[in-house]
């Protein structure tokens, strides 16, 4: 629930062979049971477990179903063939708040504590939690900002506005400029060392992005000429020959429309290019590849390579699954968007 990621089962991590992993909340205490493959422990309550298969060619939608089917997940009593324990009580979830009321309600502060009741303070923060405990913050406790003095009230609003002008400044300054990358903000506790705007960046921008080790993603919120992305100008992006982003899965290029950071309805439906798309891509003389980032068709001669973009605000992202040590040392650099004059 704190969104780290903790483990992995997949190609890189553990291989293509079938296997049977327990996944174990902080409170269970028992042993490896025979036909694990290993126990993948959770500091919190409740987990979140994402599965992505590779899709390689549309005709292959089939076998990746048939991949898909075999997928399961079961309790531990049924996989051991033994009677099933009591149930877990059930959880009456509190309203989550609307998107603008994280940002500024102090109701934020009683789903917290609502939340915090499945995540065991970890030795790291218990100064932080002694902390929070002084303005009412703790695991299951009620908090009713009405019943604040003013004083405290406006204190705490003071702080979520400190907290979101912090972001702005902290992606203005290190995101944006490509000092800080999405390889800095996700990752395992361990990894991101309690490093609290590096989480927060992450969660606002890609939650649940993956560890750098898996798949790192450039993202591209200015031009080269350091100036915001808008869909009334128009862009390309070149791959040197050579220089396509080095994976050992698949890499692509992903239009998001700002604010709702959604992609975008366009006529082509076409929201991303990618590395299986490779064939179909136009060459350029010396044999790289020029994608084509705009609101209109480029032409007809170069609409294979077209990205196409909002009319107004837009950020891009790059994805590169199972990156090569390339991409990660930072030997092969993403390269920059430029925009045509």
């Amino acid at each position: 629930m704190y969104t780290f990621d903790f483990a992995y089962v997949g190609s890189r991590a553990t291989g293509n062979g079938a296997g049977s992993y327990l996944l174990a909340g902080p409170r269970w205490q028992g042993r490896k049971p025979k036909g694990i493959k290993s126990v993948i422990r959770c500091e919190t309550d409740l987990a979140f477990v994402l599965y992505r298969t590779q899709l390689f060619d549309p005709a292959d939608i089939e076998k990746v179903k048939a991949i898909q089917a075999g997928y399961k997940v079961e309790p531990l009593s049924q996989f051991l063939g033994r009677p099933a324990p009591a149930a877990a009580p059930a959880i009456a979830f509190a309203k989550p708040l609307a998107p603008e009321q994280e940002r500024n309600s102090l109701e934020a502060f009683g789903l917290l504590n609502f939340l915090l009741q499945f995540c065991p303070t970890h030795p790291s923060e218990r100064a932080l939690m002694a902390r929070f405990a002084k303005i009412g913050i703790g695991p299951g406790k009620p908090f009713d900002a009405n019943a604040l003095v003013p004083e405290m009230r406006a204190a705490l609003q003071q702080g979520m506005a400190d907290g979101w002008k912090a972001f702005a400044e902290f992606k203005e300054t290190q995101l944006d400029t490509g000092k800080k990358t999405s390889a800095d903000g996700f990752g395992t506790r361990a990894f991101l060392k309690n490093d609290y705007m590096q989480r927060m960046s992450a969660a606002i921008l890609g939650i649940y992005g993956n560890s750098k080790d898996e798949a790192i993603y450039p993202a591209y919120f200015l031009d080269s000429g350091k100036q915001k992305l808008e869909g009334a100008n128009r862009y390309t992006l070149r791959f040197p020959p050579g220089q396509l982003p080095p994976v050992n899965a698949f890499w692509s290029l992903t239009m998001y429309e700002m604010p709702a950071s959604l992609l975008y309805a366009n006529a082509l439906n076409r929201y991303l290019i990618n590395s299986p798309m490779l064939p179909k891509l136009k060459r350029d003389a010396d044999g790289g590849i020029t994608l084509y980032i705009q609101n209109e068709s480029p032409g007809a001669e170069r609409e294979a390579n077209w990205l196409p973009a909002p009319k107004g605000p837009f950020f891009a992202a790059m994805r590169l699954y199972w990156p090569k040590p390339a991409a990660l040392t930072g030997k092969w650099k993403a390269p920059s968007i430029a925009r045509v004059s």
